[in-house]
């Protein structure tokens, strides 16, 4: 608008405009109300044009242009409605015509539509003979772009296209501004005829409405408006005399009959529409504090049904603490008259006191503590599943039926729920067995540091490591082509500074993977990079046989406990080969479309496997059956790299998605699971394989951050962490070297010490203490 050529020669004055407002704020009332309007229409008394921000504001409401209200073939004449927006374009043009403002713009496009009918006048670059966007000014654009408006053309469209608005520029040019011979003000009263004709004679089509305000330029008003609305025909004559002398003036449209006469129903109509804005204010607000009552009410009630469980949990444990103290007391006192002690009730009221001081060392456990929040989570998924599964028993809807059981005043009885009592318990051995495990361990310390001999080499990086059968010898196996076997109480007692391995096996190519033969004791199967899967006699440290059929690297293998000829391998190719130790020949292929990069079989059948792949997911199948995977477990984002039995149902995958997942196998629906039991956290995996092994519900793992990490899986926070220190092997001092990672982890047995090997080939045994 600034600049603008056509402003400038009508005799546009904005500051103007900007400056009458004010004064007839009362008057304009409905003009003024709708709050989206009012800074648009005051503005500042120092600015020549309109802001710009306000402009932006009136397009992004839910409000159109006076143009597209009259154009809308759906609309319907409302004397009431076309009186109302009438009187308040009436009353902007009268504040005008009051401070010597010739308004000019008197026409649908400059006026915006609110809520309610409510009318407000802008000023745009619409108005301008040059012709801008189809659908908005462009100085409207180009305003809302510098105050950050979107672009896009669906955001505002207020206006309709320009052919219309080039239209309406010569419908409403008063008869002497076409000769020139300009009346300013009787101009503006000219044009408020002509939008009274168009408020009251609405048209279904362009090609009409081009034809009926040809029409209204020779004074020619259609029949229906003449026989609907005689009065509003005539005055609109009025308003239209080709002589602007003979045109009222804006103080005699304000006195006339005409406008006068519905004044009274007009402000009864705008107080009912008012009223009508502050009931529908009250009623959003009602539905706004319903909703937050609705809430809460359902956060009470399920707190309340939480509170009722756990009044029932805590019941049925001090009936057994009870039971079993009578049952030692029992005890002591068999112990105490068979080895006449004399210590009496004062040995009880002791062992009593330890008790107590064992439950404050618990809850002063600052690990305990730092978790409260995540054991909290993990005691009620424990509960529900536990209720679930106790109505799937009986075929029931799960939490209904404990649902059922709380009695009226929200208390919840054991004798209340229908599941036999022997199953009233079921959660409490497996959860205080979890938070037993979690808490008896406080750190790990190093029992053995395994230095060796060629801890130079740059080729140093352990794949794998594994126990044998009885815990007495473990090997390392890598990228030096070499498997070593290490005895472990040797290194563990002797004090030496470097430990050479009882036996080293050499390979043609680096390795990925090795695992004993549980049966036989001196049996160690290997994988190594060209897809080869090999076996070894560790006791005469000669290669018993090789296996070439998978075409590209092996990452992993097992050897089935329950069937100690059976060996499974997974590769880079896309399979999974099962193979006969006696045979040397695979006897059996599972195909998939990725990598695999893990498999082992449970411990207790050699007719299963489940294995992990690049495809994010973890297979198991019967392998009497294996073209379809009895079961998929989809839940991780990224590469599965290591998959272990935690027992005969459950198993634990490890990704480079910074997760472990446990899983347990009869959860699944249709042969999916996407449900796992925990998600453990807190290592830091994302590229590399790190190693997974299992012992007694305990899972250890490495990270990428050089640290050894430990969970149990009850839980899915750390039990604890390890941290290898990174020593400069020339001046032995400790560095920080971020490229380190864990590479191989495994338990001894079922004990609390394990062996982790990390990228540089630095071995350490670990114990939990």
């Amino acid at each position: 608008m600034e600049g603008s050529s056509e402003s400038n020669s009508r005799g546009l004055n904005t500051s103007g405009v900007s400056e009458f407002l004010p004064a007839e704020r009362d008057r304009s009332k409905s003009f003024l109300s709708h709050i989206g309007y009012v800074r648009s229409l005051l503005g500042s008394h120092k600015e020549d044009t309109l802001r710009a921000d306000d402009i932006v504001r009136a397009l992004k409401c839910e409000d159109v242009s006076l143009r597209q209200w009259l154009d809308n073939p759906e609309r319907s004449v409302d004397a009431f409605e076309c009186f109302h927006v009438f009187r308040q374009i009436v009353e902007i043009v009268n504040a005008a015509h009051s401070q010597g403002v010739v308004v000019h713009n008197v026409r649908p496009s400059c006026f915006v539509m609110s809520s309610f009918n409510r009318v407000s006048f802008i000023e745009s670059a619409s108005c301008s003979d040059s012709g801008s966007d189809e659908e908005r000014p462009k100085e409207t654009m180009k305003k809302s772009q510098e105050v950050g408006g979107s672009s896009k053309e669906e955001e505002f469209q207020p206006f309709p296209m320009k052919e219309i608005l080039a239209m309406e520029m010569s419908w409403y040019t008063s008869p002497e501004e076409d000769t020139g011979c300009a009346n300013a003000y009787a101009s503006d009263v000219y044009r408020l005829g002509v939008l009274l004709f168009e408020l009251f004679c609405p048209v279904s089509s362009r090609e009409e409405k081009s034809r009926t305000m040809s029409s209204l330029r020779h004074r020619v008003l259609p029949p229906q408006i003449l026989l609907n609305w005689p009065k509003e025909a005539s005055f609109c004559l009025w308003l239209l005399h080709p002589e602007p002398s003979y045109r009222p003036s804006m103080s005699e449209l304000l006195k006339s009959e005409f406008i006068n006469e519905p004044r009274e129903s007009l402000e009864e109509r705008e107080a009912a529409i008012e009223l009508r804005e502050r009931i529908e204010e009250q009623e959003l607000l009602l539905e706004f504090l319903f909703l937050i009552q609705q809430r809460k009410q359902e956060t009470a009630d399920k707190l309340k049904d939480t509170v009722s469980l756990l009044s029932s949990d805590i019941d049925q444990v001090l009936k057994r603490q009870l039971s079993l103290k009578q049952k030692g007391n029992d005890v002591l006192s068999f112990l105490v008259s068979r080895k006449r002690i004399r210590q009496g009730a004062e040995g009880v009221e002791a062992e009593e006191n330890e008790d107590d001081a064992l439950d404050s060392t618990l809850l002063e456990s600052s690990r305990l503590m730092r978790n409260f929040k995540k054991l909290e989570s993990v005691f009620f998924a424990t509960r529900y599943r536990q209720i679930k599964a106790s109505a799937s028993a009986s075929n029931d809807k799960p939490l209904a039926r404990y649902y059922s059981a709380l009695s009226s005043d929200g208390k919840s009885s054991v004798s209340n729920l229908t599941q036999p009592d022997s199953r009233q318990g079921g959660w409490i051995d497996p959860f205080l067995e979890g938070l037993c495990k979690y808490l008896t361990f406080s750190k790990m310390r190093v029992k053995a540091d395994l230095k060796q001999g060629d801890l130079l080499n740059s080729a140093n990086l352990v794949c794998a490591i594994g126990f044998d059968r009885d815990g007495e010898l473990f090997a390392t196996a890598g990228v030096n082509k070499k498997i070593k076997i290490f005895e472990c109480e040797s290194i563990i007692n002797d004090g030496r500074d470097i430990h050479y391995p009882v036996v080293e096996l050499a390979s043609r190519s680096k390795l990925s993977g090795i695992c004993w033969n549980n049966y036989i004791k001196s049996q160690i199967a290997s994988s190594n990079f060209e897809g080869v899967v090999q076996v070894w006699d560790v006791a005469r440290g000669q290669l018993v046989t090789e296996m070439k059929e998978h075409e590209k690297r092996v990452w992993s293998i097992d050897i089935s406990t329950a069937d100690p000829t059976l060996l499974a391998s997974g590769s880079d190719d896309g399979s999974v080969k099962l193979w006969s130790i006696n045979q040397g020949v695979s006897i059996g292929t599972i195909k998939t479309k990725a990598n695999v990069c893990c498999v082992q079989f449970p411990s207790d059948s050699g007719r299963s496997l489940a294995f992990g792949s690049a495809d994010h997911r973890v297979y198991y199948y019967d392998l009497r059956n294996p073209k379809l995977p009895l079961c998929t477990m989809i839940g991780h984002t990224k590469t599965v790299s290591y998959v272990r039995f935690v027992d005969s149902s459950t198993l634990v995958s490890s990704s480079t998605d910074n997760t472990l997942k446990l899983w347990d196998l009869s959860m699944s629906v249709s042969g999916v699971n996407e449900a796992p039991v925990h998600s453990f956290m807190g290592h830091t995996n994302l590229k590399n394989f790190v190693g997974l092994s299992v012992s007694d519900g305990y899972l250890a793992t490495g990270s990428e951050t050089n640290e050894v990490y430990v969970y149990h899986k009850a839980f899915p926070m750390p039990v604890l962490s390890y941290k290898f220190k990174t020593v400069d092997p020339v001046s032995g001092l400790e560095v920080e070297d971020a490229s380190q990672f864990i590479s191989s982890v495994c338990w001894r047995g079922q004990s609390s010490t394990l062996v982790a090997a990390n990228s540089t080939g630095n071995i350490k045994i670990l114990e939990m203490v």
